[in-house]
């Protein structure tokens, strides 16, 4: 009976698996639209077009179908016969980059020729979202929608409105599709705009053609691997977001790849796998978890080191706010001299400006941290399985066997700029770099940390950024270098605020608040030279009385003669009496 039973068994296996395989029906479509007609060509969206039509037909999509630039009646006629095509499919995707719009909070996809003169034309020259929903609504288990048309739209600023209550967002409006199993995916969150960035595809697109492939990942995971990928690439400007729901399953893209047969698996195959989940997931909670299911052996010992790693780094980031908050503290109480009410506004936005800056440089530190782990990880699997195959091959020969021992742990493999970031990152925390943070490491990134070797003690390569450089640097929990303000600024915590003095003060050479002496001024020769000349000028200019138009002059100068009186010749005598005789002379007479 259990020989009927075994067998009975075997055969439904058999069934299942090969009905499942005969079942599987993958297809996508996939539209860029770069040339518009009637607004700027976009630059990326054939490319990202070619590029992730290139990554479905490597995962093994039954049927993939690029479509470039395509206007209203080519668009229409590419929705309709793919909505033909996912009736027999299990998985439909549709991707679209190029432009779209919202109105009254409906989102739109705009062909090439779409015009938009009015609000009213999307209705007639654009499509629904719906319609996109529509077509791949026929698919028995997964309805994926891709939208990279998040950008800014030059429709919108032109377009004539015909109705002033009708709403137009910046952006794609969220979602809530209705059909199970379905997820659309933006570049952007809703009400937000995405970027094209500086390269060849947007940074939307290369980061899902790096996640979406790989095999046994469900797609909610791999859609967080991709917004922590563009948020990290775009400076934590652009945060992609996923609408919808999928059942308690993993829902992966691309199935996982069937376990060879032949070696017994490891014993520690489900240890490993549990570790390399929590490692994905990197955060306390996780790493106690995986300790309270396994507490001893070579995995747990790994765990603990992680979890030490975090415990380690959340007690930094306290220790250094902390110091911080100090540091304040000890500068507002020694700027009371000036108004209380002044320093006390001036405190409280300093100290909100500086923990939004800690705050956001702790968040970058640990998605980058987490994006090497993983990738670590993911290189660490490839070898182990490499090696355990190898392993296999010599034991089915019969060679001699080799145990497969576990890889040594080794520390995450950044990019020479991923580092390069890190360690300005910390410079500047410890208060060694003023320049940004940009993950050039360039003259002045070199110069200060040449000042943190000389201010801390340290003897780390400065020519190049390095690991070592940035454990040497996590280890100063406040700061190294003192804050150097320029003339006229004051060292307030850690930034430099300008000093104001009250009125009648200035600032001095020494930075110090110095009253304002009133200078009296001086009479120089020139000033007295210009009152001598007006003085003379005056004397000789003519008097506004009335006067019989004779002038009297004499060793003083001349002047009119008064009013009432005239001038008279006189001849003066040998001691100067008044004579008729002699020699002559003219006086005023008056009376």
């Amino acid at each position: 009976m259990s020989a009927i039973r075994l067998l009975v068994l075997i055969i439904s296996s058999v069934w299942l698996a090969c009905g499942s395989a005969q079942a599987e029906k993958r297809v996508a479509l996939v539209i860029g639209n770069s040339a518009y007609k009637n607004v700027p060509q976009l630059p990326n969206p054939a490319n990202d077009a070619a590029l992730v039509g290139g990554m479905l037909k490597k995962a093994g999509f039954d049927f993939v179908e690029v479509k470039t630039d395509l206007n209203a009646i080519e668009t229409r006629k590419a929705l309709r016969e793919f909505g033909g095509r996912s009736r027999d499919a299990t998985v439909a995707v549709v991707y679209y980059a190029g432009h779209g719009i919202e109105l009254d909070g409906t989102n739109y996809l705009i062909p090439t020729d779409a015009r938009l003169e009015t609000d009213t034309d999307v209705y007639d020259e654009a499509f629904p979202l719906d319609r996109v929903l529509v077509a791949v609504e026929p698919a028995k288990q997964l309805r994926l929608i891709i939208l990279d048309a998040c950008r800014d739209n030059p429709f919108a600023n032109k377009m004539k409105r015909t109705l002033a209550s009708r709403g137009i967002g910046r952006g794609l409006a969220k979602v809530e599709p209705t059909s199970p199993n379905t997820m659309v995916a933006y570049a952007a969150k809703a009400g937000s705009t995405a970027s094209d960035g500086n390269a060849q595809n947007s940074p939307f697109a290369a980061a899902l053609v790096e996640r979406l492939p790989t095999p046994g990942l469900d797609l909610r995971k791999a859609f967080g691997f991709v917004r922590d990928d563009v948020l990290k690439t775009t400076g934590y400007q652009q945060e992609p977001y996923v609408y919808g729901s999928l059942g308690g399953d993993d829902v992966p893209l691309v199935p996982a790849k069937p376990i060879a047969t032949g070696p017994r698996a490891s014993p520690d195959a489900e240890i490993r796998r549990d570790y390399e989940l929590a490692l994905q997931l990197g955060t306390h909670d996780g790493w106690a978890a995986f300790l309270s299911r396994f507490s001893s052996g070579f995995y747990a010992d790994l765990a603990k080191g992680q979890l030490n790693k975090i415990t380690a780094e959340e007690t930094r980031a306290a220790a250094a706010e902390k110091a911080r908050q100090a540091e304040e503290e000890k500068a507002r109480l020694a700027a009371d001299k000036a108004k209380k009410a002044e320093q006390e506004k001036a405190a409280a936005a300093a100290k909100a400006a500086e923990n939004a800056r800690i705050a956001a440089e702790k968040v970058k530190q640990i998605e980058e941290a987490k994006a090497a782990t993983a990738e670590q990880q993911r290189k660490d699997a490839e070898a182990k399985a490499l090696a355990e195959k190898q392993v296999a091959e010599r034991n089915a020969d019969g060679e001699q066997k080799v145990a497969a021992l576990p890889p040594e742990p080794t520390r995450p493999r950044l990019s020479p700029r991923e580092t390069a970031t890190l360690v300005q990152s910390e410079l500047r925390r410890v208060g060694c770099l003023t320049a940004n943070v940009d993950g050039d490491w360039n003259a002045a990134s070199q110069r200060s940390l040449t000042l943190f070797n000389k201010l801390a003690g340290t003897k780390v390569d400065t020519k190049l950024a390095s690991i070592d450089a940035l454990e040497a640097i996590k280890t100063k929990p406040s700061r190294v270098c003192p804050l150097v303000c320029d003339h006229g600024f004051k060292a307030d915590g850690d930034q430099c605020v300008k000093i104001a003095c009250r009125a009648g003060y200035r600032v001095n050479d020494d930075n110090e608040c110095q009253k304002v002496q009133d200078k009296k001024p001086i009479a120089t020769r020139e000033d007295t030279g210009r009152r001598d000349a007006d003085r003379k000028a005056a004397a000789s200019a003519p008097s506004n009385t009335h006067s019989s138009g004779q002038v009297v002059c004499n060793d003083a100068g001349c002047r009119p003669v008064r009013q009432g009186c005239r001038l008279e010749t006189y001849q003066v005598g040998k001691h100067g009496s008044r004579s008729y005789g002699g020699s002559t002379s003219i006086v005023e007479v008056c009376n």
